[in-house]
């Protein structure tokens, strides 16, 4: 990789672009190989403008032509399939969470190609920073064959993408420098962005059908794990509001829970994983040396009732609280991620029921399961790859 003495940060582009470049190379992550006709039909672009877009992003090394699949008796080179080069590249994406960071090495169609774990470090936060951008730059090595174009982190907080900084109570982190650390640590151009904003990113971007996915209206992303929160997509734009991202941490839900505020039953202190887990332990269902509520969940699936029923609790007082918001929001969909949601199949029900009546809201759980967080550390890092993908290589290359 290479080292720098200037961090290059950028704003990550949370979005479906329209520009003719962005919509033939995301045409190519989602469906290639592609010949130049049906990205056309894809992307309601002429002929001529892919064919020219086509030829810039080959020059670039974005795509790659497939003469190997030409349809037998095809005449010509618009006829040739092209795809993305998804072997020459890769992007680096850091999912810094409260207890765990996860590191994903993604390529150019947005697929995580390997990622590994760490506890997230506790201590001073620049050290902290340090130890996880190293992490990532030994990680990144493993592909030697690959050249690194970007790095992007996605976390909680209040984060300002423009600066790279990041406010974060949870790890105790003040104006922490996230985006300088490991944009000179790895040698990259790095965005950061709000993880729940990422998330919602993700379901724009690296979904299967994202160059064809209706998005219009507004989408609410409710997130769920050791901590809670919110994003809203208009028209296939994730919302970044100026002073961050809104809380629904100390969102009221009724139960006794005492919350690090001084208010008792906040959101967050109620159905976060480190609650969930307190609880288990204070029923007898697990000792100290529990390390995570994965134990909780494995209980529960070899049958234990005590288990499912605090599982089950979680799952209903999640649900008034997504019925609450989407009342308040009105959204034409709901996207649930987190394992809060997904570790547990048999609390789905209970979701569902606690979120009453049908309204006009289409939703659903989001299709990357447990893998949420690394999807939103992914997207980070290829958003503007997808936004402007010759200007971002550009930047990563020039």
């Amino acid at each position: 990789m290479r080292s720098t003495a200037c961090a290059q940060i950028v704003p990550p582009e949370l979005k479906l672009a329209d520009g003719a470049a962005a919509a033939v190379f995301r045409a190519a992550a989602a469906r290639g190989p592609i010949c130049r006709d049906q990205a056309a039909a894809t992307t309601g672009a002429s002929i001529a403008t892919v064919n020219r877009q086509v030829s810039a992003l080959l020059a670039a090394g974005l795509l790659r032509e497939r003469p190997d699949l030409t349809v037998p008796g095809a005449v010509g080179r618009p006829r040739v399939p092209f795809e993305i080069d998804h072997e020459r590249y890769l992007t680096v994406g850091i999912h810094i969470g409260a207890a765990v960071t996860g590191i994903v090495a993604s390529d150019l169609r947005g697929r995580v190609i390997g990622a590994v774990e760490i506890p997230t470090p506790r201590g001073g936060q620049e050290a902290a920073l340090g130890v996880i951008t190293s992490s990532a730059r030994a990680f990144a090595a493993r592909w030697h064959r690959r050249t690194p174009l970007w790095a992007g982190v996605a976390l909680g907080g209040r984060v300002d993408s423009a600066t790279g900084t990041v406010d974060h109570p949870r790890l105790g982190w003040a104006d922490a420098p996230v985006g300088t650390v490991v944009g000179r640590g790895l040698g990259l151009p790095v965005s950061v962005a709000a993880h729940v904003e990422a998330m919602a990113a993700s379901e724009l971007l690296l979904t299967p059908d994202r160059d064809t996915a209706d998005v219009e209206g507004a989408t609410l992303y409710f997130y769920a794990r050791e901590t809670v929160g919110i994003a809203i997509a208009f028209d296939g734009r994730v919302h970044t509001p100026r002073g961050g991202p809104g809380s629904v941490s100390h969102l009221p839900t009724g139960s006794s829970v005492p919350c690090a505020c001084g208010a008792r039953g906040c959101l967050e202190a109620t159905v976060a994983d480190r609650a969930v887990l307190a609880r288990a332990r204070e029923a007898g269902l697990l000792d100290a040396r529990a390390p995570s509520v994965a134990a909780l969940y494995t209980l529960a699936r070899n049958g234990s009732r005590e288990a499912h029923e605090i599982l089950v609790e979680r799952a209903q007082t999640l649900g008034r609280s997504v019925a609450m918001l989407r009342d308040l929001f009105n959204p034409d969909r709901v996207i649930l991620g987190g394992q809060a949601f997904t570790a547990y199949p048999a609390a789905a029900p209970h979701v569902a029921r606690a979120l009453g009546a049908p309204s006009g809201a289409d939703v659903r759980v989001t299709g990357f399961g447990d893998r949420v967080q690394a999807h939103a550390a992914s997207v980070v890092s290829l958003s503007s790859l997808y936004s402007d993908p010759l200007g971002a290589m550009r930047r990563a290359l020039g």
